[in-house]
């Protein structure tokens, strides 16, 4: 059995402590699926550009099942740019295949390739589907780029654990 050190938490509770903020994670044994070392782990917090991962997965589900396809070509006009979208913006001429627009979105952050993304499974509530179709019934996903980024205290729109965000 792999066994953490206590120094992941006390450079955690440091980390808090600098950033007069909240961290939370979780360290889980891929082999048997038990924690190891955890930190507010059950605690909402907002998703920010987490929410991607969880998003092309949801869009992968529907290429295995045969909803969609990696190659096809999405269009767009610059009114779909929203801000930080480094990869879309310079395909405006030629738009960009879906795999092209998961890798924009998961490898630089681009959030039209996002939203892009977003619209083909159903938005957010249809990311939010996905989520509870697969047994994560904590995380959840409301708004689009750019609004998803507010992160109000107290505010569980756009949250999820990392206990949920693991197991998922």
């Amino acid at each position: 059995a792999v066994h953490a050190s206590p120094q992941p938490l006390e450079q955690i509770k440091q980390s808090e402590s600098q950033l007069s903020g909240r961290v939370g994670m979780i360290e889980m044994d891929l082999a048997s699926g038990r924690t190891q070392t955890a930190w507010r782990a059950d605690e909402r917090f907002p998703m920010m550009s987490t929410f991607k991962v969880v998003l092309c997965g949801a869009v992968l589900a529907r290429v295995d099942a045969g909803d969609e396809q990696l190659e096809r070509k999405i269009h767009y006009r610059q009114q779909d740019l929203v801000d930080y979208s480094p990869v879309s913006e310079k395909h405006l001429a030629d738009g960009m295949t879906v795999g092209e627009l998961c890798a924009a979105a998961i490898t630089m952050s681009d959030n039209s390739a996002a939203n892009l993304l977003l619209a083909t499974v159903g938005g957010p509530a249809g990311s939010t589907a996905f989520l509870r179709q697969i047994g994560d019934n904590v995380t959840r996903l409301d708004r689009w780029e750019t609004e998803l980024n507010e992160a109000l205290p107290g505010d569980a729109r756009d949250t999820t654990t990392p206990a949920s965000m693991a197991a998922t």
